[in-house]
């Protein structure tokens, strides 16, 4: 398995869609930002979680310019035209930020109702993706190629991780279109191989968690946890 990646300083802000991003996933925020990180998302998953990303980032602005505000309500500052005039500033920059999140939270709804529709679309008896081809796909993920021994004339796939794959394995995942080899460069010097978008596809809802109902959420008064609130 392909080491994760290293932690950042920054962490995601919870925003009121994360429960359907997670509920039609099977999968929390953190893993997808992790899977797509990977490279094991498919197309849409992965720009689903990119509008994530900049929801989750323009949320920390209002959130930064909220407490900035509390602070110079708190008493902390003696009452005059300095204050006032920095109580404006900020609520301005909350406004700004506001309307950048909103924006952002429109965004992901525009990514994530595809995805919802294919869902409740999918065929609930699809056929399962076998543990030993999940823990093969798994290992290309995170990069891999074919070699070709030159005295013995056998061939394997060598993942990134350390993970050996059979040649056999690998033409059966070829043969599924789950994966492609890069023909161009030579196999003795080593095929990269890479996931398709169908093979993308059948791993992420391999490693997927089922889901029966989406969690609730508490929705603040006038809104609903689905949508991102509207100021007036």
């Amino acid at each position: 398995m392909p080491p994760a990646p290293a932690p950042t300083l920054a962490r995601r802000a919870v925003s009121p869609l994360d429960h359907r991003i997670e509920a039609v996933t099977g999968h929390d925020i953190d893993t997808l930002w992790v899977y797509r990180d990977r490279g094991i998302l498919d197309e849409p998953h992965a720009h689903l979680v990119d509008r994530h990303r900049e929801l989750a980032k323009s949320q920390t602005g209002v959130t930064f310019y909220l407490r900035l505000l509390n602070r110079l309500s708190s008493g902390e500052f003696d009452v005059d035209d300095a204050l006032f005039t920095r109580i404006d500033r900020t609520v301005d920059q909350l406004e700004g930020a506001t309307d950048a999140r909103d924006a952002a939270a429109r965004k992901v709804l525009a990514a994530l109702e595809p995805i919802e529709a294919a869902a409740a679309a999918c065929a609930p008896d699809a056929k399962p993706l076998a543990t030993d081809d999940q823990a093969a796909l798994l290992a290309i993920a995170g990069g891999a190629k074919l070699y070709e021994h030159l005295l013995t004339g056998r061939m394997s796939v060598t993942a990134a991780s350390g993970t050996r794959i059979p040649h056999a394995k690998l033409q059966r995942l070829e043969d599924a279109g789950l994966v492609v080899r890069d023909t161009d460069r030579p196999v003795h010097a080593g095929q990269p191989v890479s996931l398709t978008d169908a093979g993308r596809t059948a791993l992420f809802a391999a490693r997927r968690t089922p889901t029966t109902q989406a969690p609730k959420v508490p929705a603040r008064p006038g809104t609903s946890p689905s949508t991102p609130a509207q100021r007036h």
